[in-house]
């Protein structure tokens, strides 16, 4: 199904659960610039609630748009539950999509009742040490194959290739991590790399005194849950999380980037704890 919203782009949205006395959740993708890839994070709570999907605008199946800042994706969310016609909602954001939930959350305090943080990047320097592990997690004819792929066409084989060798570093199985990310990389739809810059570009101009006044004007409690073997260090999501008045964070063993694919019944227990 398609929601227009007040700027005429139609965004694709999926609902799948149970309605219950338990609030509804919004699931919000990662990237910038890719789709919905949160079924199976659905698929945990849809027993519980009502779970709604979407793909962020540009992507995906949802409409074309220019239009790629923070506030206007933040306006999306928004616009999407007055149009389901919830008062508040649960809103549950990975990487990317975490930093999102989070924002909307601050902007937005009255329609939003919990927020979930999963593999976020928190606040600080992160990206240095993350991209030192991502670099250790890889042997250097991958990273010669990754810079030959890069900043060129590629065929419909090299961009899978291309995708994979991002991705497969996030995961802390290192057996399963090809594997995994080759089945990422295999999606039929395009990066849309011009919302990844310029939505990239917007959130590395906030200084981390910009971040800690977002994150403490979010009313509202926040589960930062994150997996001791991602890349990306914990300890920057730890300081995020001092800056919100009602906080939990949750340390999953044994989870990568991808909570959901390594530790399931981990994450599932947490979820429970947001949604209930």
């Amino acid at each position: 199904m398609h929601v227009e919203l007040s700027d005429g782009v139609r965004l694709r949205t999926m609902t799948t659960g149970t309605a219950t006395a338990a609030l509804p959740v919004v699931l919000v993708h990662g990237g910038p610039g890719l789709w919905d890839y949160l079924e199976p994070v659905a698929e945990m709570i849809g027993d519980r609630t009502v779970v709604h999907r979407f793909d962020q605008r540009g992507c995906g199946r949802s409409d074309p748009s220019e239009d790629q800042t923070m506030k206007r994706l933040q306006d999306d969310i928004e616009e999407l539950r007055q149009h389901w016609g919830y008062e508040k909602i649960v809103v549950i954001g990975h990487s990317f999509g975490a930093t999102l939930a989070l924002t909307y959350a601050a902007a937005y305090p009255a329609s939003v009742a919990r927020v979930g943080y999963l593999g976020g990047v928190g606040i600080g320097d992160w990206f240095t040490p993350y991209e030192a592990e991502r670099l250790r997690r890889m042997t250097p004819a991958q990273q010669a194959r990754l810079d030959q792929l890069s900043g060129r066409k590629r065929s419909q084989e090299e961009e899978i290739e291309f995708r994979a060798l991002f991705w497969f570093t996030d995961h802390a199985d290192r057996e399963q991590a090809w594997k995994w990310g080759l089945e990422d990389a295999d999606v039929p739809y395009p990066i849309n790399f011009s919302a990844n810059s310029a939505i990239n570009a917007e959130t590395e101009s906030w200084s981390d005194e910009d971040l800690a006044r977002t994150a403490s004007a979010v009313t509202a409690p926040v589960w930062f849950v994150h997996g001791d073997g991602d890349p990306r260090p914990a300890s920057a999501v730890r300081e995020l999380a001092e800056h919100v008045a009602q906080h939990e964070f949750r340390l999953i063993e044994g989870a990568g980037h991808s909570l959901h694919r390594e530790r399931p019944d981990a994450l599932r227990e947490v979820l429970a704890e947001i949604v209930s």
